[in-house]
């Protein structure tokens, strides 16, 4: 099992990156909330990691924050969530978050995330109630990533943003609706990061 990888950051194509690790390039998909907390490339970063092993691949996903990883763990144990929609949940609202939609049996706010139903929010907010792990009560560490924003993004910004929207699971129509009025002189990630914010606070 790889648990966590310490490298230089190669590529990011959200929600993909690549860490290269003393000369091998290992493959990572992470949520929103991690991406948008790289450094640029180039840089080094460290990111926890899970190893998930199917008979056509061998898919690794990459988190900044431990509390992050545990999270993921046990919403893919919750019946009927995968790795793609827990990635979903995580991109579009941190652990505190979900939490408190836990707590609050606030269905609502996670049907406004994509590939969750009325009866998924429901299964969540039931199987989650008591598999809240260790790190419940834990102090939330750092990301030990720094913050990437504030750099004028490529020309194709947004067309980059929208694609990783629809691999999140959003429809391409509800997409580009996210994106409408979102300033594009920022990094891809950040403009993900504030369509999410959009969709879940609109």
């Amino acid at each position: 099992m790889i648990g966590r990888i310490n490298g230089f950051l190669l590529e990011k194509h959200p929600p993909w990156i690549v860490v290269d690790v003393h000369g091998v390039g290992y493959e990572l998909e992470a949520s929103m909330n991690t991406l948008v907390a790289l450094p640029a490339v180039g840089e080094s970063v460290s990111m926890y990691t899970h190893l998930t092993i199917r008979d056509d691949a061998h898919l690794l996903y990459g988190f900044g924050r431990e509390q992050e990883r545990a999270l993921f763990r046990a919403l893919i144990k919750v019946n009927g969530v995968g790795p793609k929609l827990a990635l979903a949940i995580l991109s579009g609202m941190d652990e505190a978050a979900f939490m408190r939609c836990v707590r609050d049996d606030d269905s609502k706010a996670l049907t406004k995330l994509p590939g969750v139903g009325k009866k998924t929010a429901e299964r969540l907010i039931i199987e989650m109630r008591d598999r809240f792990p260790e790190w419940e009560n834990a102090a939330d560490a750092p990301l030990a990533l720094e913050a990437a924003n504030g750099e004028p993004a490529p020309r194709d910004s947004l067309a980059d943003a929208e694609a990783a929207l629809v691999s999140l699971g959003y429809k391409l129509t509800e997409a580009s609706k996210m994106l409408a009025d979102i300033n594009p002189k920022q990094s891809t990630e950040a403009i993900i990061k504030a369509a999410l914010t959009k969709r879940m606070t609109g």
